[in-house]
């Protein structure tokens, strides 16, 4: 199947021609017809199997008929957790509308100085890409006017649940008109996902792509064990000086984190920036940019990384730190191997993380090859297969239960410790208090 045979607006097809696209993936060549059909629609698909064309190839199409709503607001609004992804999608689809007559495209997401996106949104435009916090704040000032919004789109949702954004999309949704569109895109759809697409979506149809097991053929997984943080960086090290290993992200488990060691690796000279919430988006933005053209090869990133980057030359992800669940980890080394391209990807497991690590197993369906390298080889024995769940007794290690053997039995012919006595009992063994007593 090519893209002429799913009756998009020709001058679509010119752009995505342009953009070196001929045959589209499996999602889209599911989707794209049952949103032009109208549908509300649940997929579930993973990063890099081509999904963000897979709703904006249909939007655009919408918008290349003139619509019959009257209003000043956008007929397609596009709702992503991060502002990677929200700038990510930016970028899509102007590529994807560079051919249309006078689709406009605005993006708004936190870490921007306000009066620069109120103005862009003064202005008319068609499609409005957005994180949901500072989307809440321009419609509480009546900056945005849905009364024209045709198609609504909740992209990773899966993510935006985890974030904590499932009441800020619910008072969004609740002030689009019920006639629109509603579609939704997830990595997976079970628990909590499934009950958010109950209420929002209207008899939808369902979409499932290479769902939670999706194997990554083309990455090569493997894990390091460590002893402790000293360990980690000594591997790290290694790794990065050897050939082959050129544009690298390294995921951390916080900020600080990230700090910490991009702090390190410069002082060996490493050409390396970091990547978290706490930069504003101006320097986000850079740090990007800087990855993408080549000054900087390693990016030390929390999960604001794991979705919403997609640069194809990404050879390495180093999980310097397991993420805290085990879609993330899915995600993470999803931004390697893509556009048909190898990766690797590489996770150090410290024996607290033996338990994440099977539940990843799980989750993949896939084993993962135990690596060691000569000379960095760890001092402790490390068993994953055999190790319970951090807090539960055995895992607290040999002598354990010696330590937590409960007290023995107090004797009978001991006397109980006498209560303490309060209030009207207080007073009548030991009188009332004196009266401008000064303590």
């Amino acid at each position: 199947m090519t893209f002429d045979t799913l009756s998009l607006h020709p001058e679509i097809l010119r752009a995505v021609t342009k953009a070196g696209y001929t045959k589209p993936t499996k999602i889209q060549t599911e989707a794209i017809p049952k949103i032009m059909g109208g549908s509300d629609i649940r997929a579930s698909a993973q990063t890099g199997t081509g999904k963000t064309a897979a709703f904006l190839l249909p939007a655009l199409n919408l918008l290349a008929s003139p619509s019959k709503l009257r209003g000043t607001g956008p007929r397609i609004l596009i709702l992503v957790p991060t502002r990677e992804l929200a700038m990510q999608i930016t970028v899509q689809a102007e590529k994807y509308s560079k051919y249309l007559d006078r689709v406009k495209t605005v993006c708004v997401v936190g870490g921007v100085p306000y009066p620069v996106q109120a103005r862009k949104l003064s202005r008319p435009y068609d499609i409005l890409i957005a994180t949901p916090g500072r989307l809440i704040d321009f419609l509480d000032r009546g900056k945005i006017d849905f009364s024209c919004l045709e198609m609504m789109v909740l992209d990773e949702a899966d993510r935006m649940l985890d974030m904590g954004f499932v009441k800020p999309v619910e008072q969004i949704v609740a002030k689009t008109p019920s006639g629109r569109q509603m579609l939704m895109f997830s990595a997976t759809f079970q628990g909590e996902v499934v009950k958010l697409s109950k209420r929002l979506l209207s008899d939808p149809l369902e979409i499932k792509i290479d769902a939670e097991h999706a194997k990554h053929k083309n990455i090569k997984q493997a894990l390091h064990f460590v002893d402790d943080r000293h360990h980690k960086n000594r591997l790290l090290d290694h790794i990065l000086m050897q050939d082959g290993v050129d544009n690298t992200i390294v995921f951390t488990s916080t900020k600080r984190n990230a700090d910490e060691l991009v702090r390190n690796l410069k002082g060996k000279e490493y050409p390396v920036a970091a990547l978290h919430g706490n930069m504003n988006q101006r320097q986000r933005t850079r740090t990007i940019k800087q990855f993408r053209n080549g000054k900087v090869n390693i990016l030390v990133a929390t999960d604001v990384a794991s979705r919403g980057i997609d640069v194809e030359s990404i050879t390495h992800v180093i999980n310097f730190d397991l993420p805290n669940n085990v879609e993330d980890y899915v995600h993470r080394i999803g931004r390697t191997g893509r556009a048909g391209s190898t990766g690797t990807a590489l996770s150090f497991v410290a024996g607290r993380d033996a338990f994440l690590v099977r539940k990843i197993k799980e989750f993949t369906g896939q084993p993962i090859a135990v690596e060691v390298i000569a000379g960095l080889e760890p001092q402790k024995k490390h068993c994953p297969e055999k190790r319970s769940p951090r807090g539960s007794r055995s895992h607290r290690g040999a002598g354990a239960n010696r330590r937590f053997k409960s007290r023995p039995k107090q004797s009978k012919t001991k006397k109980p410790f006498a209560k303490k006595a309060s209030g009207k009992k207080f007073q009548k063994r030991f009188g009332k208090p004196k009266k401008n007593r000064v303590l």
